[in-house]
């Protein structure tokens, strides 16, 4: 492959994938257990935070970006600009706690419906610390029923112990590979070609409007 553009040449598809849900259901740690080893105390994400994994899913080499978007209501402001382009998002609630599961579909759900910008875009529904089984408040049937109705996948994980954690991002990202206009986003040559094909086209249409 020679000397060809650095890092374009380490991956074959990239993707950007978003984490939401309440305040404390533990999307940074579900990342960091999936990035690294160590997800221990982490202080609570202020704004936005993204960290990019390298993996192999399906045969093909991925770079996932993946965005960590802080829960509190007076970090919401950048809203918009976080689900541009995302073809993959995860909404996790913390099955020890009733009200982050009701929050996914009075709050979150509706936001994704209000700003994703990919309508193939897959959701993957993650009921978070099921080390915590003698406090779980939400069973895993309803998280099921839940994802049914949002159209999403479904996956219980714990960021501590590190179960299910690497699944629930691998599923995602074959997912997103069996759809084809998530693969032509994901596809960085797909992009330039289009990009070409845009920047020709303007001095060739204003003569087939007059």
């Amino acid at each position: 492959m020679g000397s060809s553009s650095g890092q374009s040449s380490n991956y074959d598809l990239s993707f950007k994938v978003l984490l939401i849900g309440d305040s404390g259901v533990g999307k940074s740690s579900l990342l960091l257990s999936f990035i690294s080893t160590n997800a221990d105390n982490l202080a609570p994400t202020i704004g936005v935070d993204f960290k990019i994994k390298l993996l192999k899913v399906g045969g093909k080499r991925l770079k996932l970006t993946i965005w960590d978007t802080a829960g509190q209501e007076r970090f919401r402001t950048l809203t918009s600009s976080y689900y541009r382009g995302a073809q993959g998002i995860i909404l996790v609630y913390d099955v020890t706690r009733r009200e982050t599961f009701a929050n996914l579909s009075d709050v979150w759900a509706k936001e994704v419906e209000l700003y994703s910008t990919n309508k193939d875009c897959v959701k993957m529904l993650i009921g978070n610390k099921v080390d915590r089984e003698s406090e779980r408040a939400v069973s895993r049937e309803e998280g099921i029923a839940l994802a049914k109705e949002l159209g999403s996948y479904f996956l219980e994980c714990s960021a501590k112990t590190r179960e299910n954690v690497e699944k629930c991002f691998e599923e995602l990202a074959l997912k997103i590979m069996e759809a084809p206009s998530l693969i032509e986003e994901g596809s960085t040559v797909v992009k330039r070609n289009i990009l070409k094909q845009q920047e020709f086209q303007p001095a060739s249409t204003p003569s087939c409007c007059l």
